[in-house]
């Protein structure tokens, strides 16, 4: 598995969809659930942080260079 920190936002999110995919499917061991859902839990993570740094470059590029939220 690769570095979470290193993944762009889409491969971050595809790997996370696979995860999901795999964990719904109920059919693995115990073991390898739970190291999935940890990775997956990271992906989530990494995701949002991606998000934020996204939508606050937005923010402070926004007209008059106020910052003001999305909507």
């Amino acid at each position: 598995m690769s570095d979470i920190s290193a993944l762009s936002f889409e491969s971050a999110f595809a790997e996370l969809e696979q995860i999901i995919s795999k964990l719904e499917m109920g059919d693995l061991p115990l073991e390898e659930s739970v190291i999935l859902f940890e990775r997956g839990r990271h992906l989530s993570e990494h995701c949002q942080n991606l998000l934020d740094k996204a939508e606050l470059r937005v923010n402070q590029l926004a007209n008059d260079g106020q910052t003001s939220p999305l909507t």
